[in-house]
């Protein structure tokens, strides 16, 4: 496939996405002599950071295809933010040929279902101690980064949230599936939760629930 830059005439406007009836749809408005374009669709940081996407990752679709459709259709079961970007494309002498387009008029963004990741704290015996032990057991429907997660921990009250106390990050990645935490020592007064580490970075993927 031959790429060329895309003239204003050419240019994908008004990209947008949606969910609808467990379908992710994916519109955008056509320019009048435009009949073909490719979709790129990836993840939060996958977009090639050049201008020419990998080929591979790109679906052809037709303006015959979208109108039957009423869009770009396709099944709703990833997780978290997924992007579209799309390329118009014409046909030139028998060859397809794509027209570089980077900037927000193409490019439509979806939020898909949030994975659960399940925790549970259980206190060692030590009132009448200055310390207790603390065991943290968690339960991930996927795979989850040490960096997504913290515990943090609080005298005298539950943490509210990932900055409501002294926070302590993971120190290693969690698999799909139960595990358990190294066991830590905390104050007899204190209190521990799990939490999400950064919300505007994993809060599309991820929802911590206590069991």
């Amino acid at each position: 496939m031959l790429w060329t830059t895309a003239e204003e005439r050419h240019r994908i406007m008004k990209a947008a996405s949606r969910l609808a009836e467990g379908e992710c749809l994916v519109t955008w408005q056509w320019p009048a002599d435009i009949q073909y374009v490719q979709i790129y669709s990836f993840g939060p940081g996958e977009e090639e950071s050049g201008e020419q996407p990998d080929e591979r990752r790109m679906k052809l679709y037709t303006r015959e295809e979208y109108k039957v459709r009423g869009g770009y259709r396709l099944p709703a079961d990833f997780i978290g933010a997924r992007y579209f970007r799309i390329y118009p494309c014409l046909m030139e002498e028998g060859q397809l040929v794509a027209l570089r387009q980077a900037d927000g008029d193409n490019l439509a963004r979806i939020s898909g279902g949030r994975a659960k990741v399940r925790y549970s704290i259980q206190y060692g015996l030590g009132w009448f101690a200055k310390h207790r032990s603390v065991r943290i057991r968690l339960h991930c429907e996927i795979p989850v980064p040490k960096e997504a997660l913290c515990y943090v921990k609080k005298q005298d009250a539950v943490p509210l949230h990932a900055d409501d106390g002294t926070r302590y990050p993971l120190l290693r990645d969690l698999p799909a599936g139960r595990s358990e935490l190294p066991e830590i020592e905390v104050g007899r007064r204190d209190q521990v939760r799990i939490f999400l580490t950064d919300g505007r970075t994993y809060g599309d993927q991820f929802e911590v629930v206590p069991e």
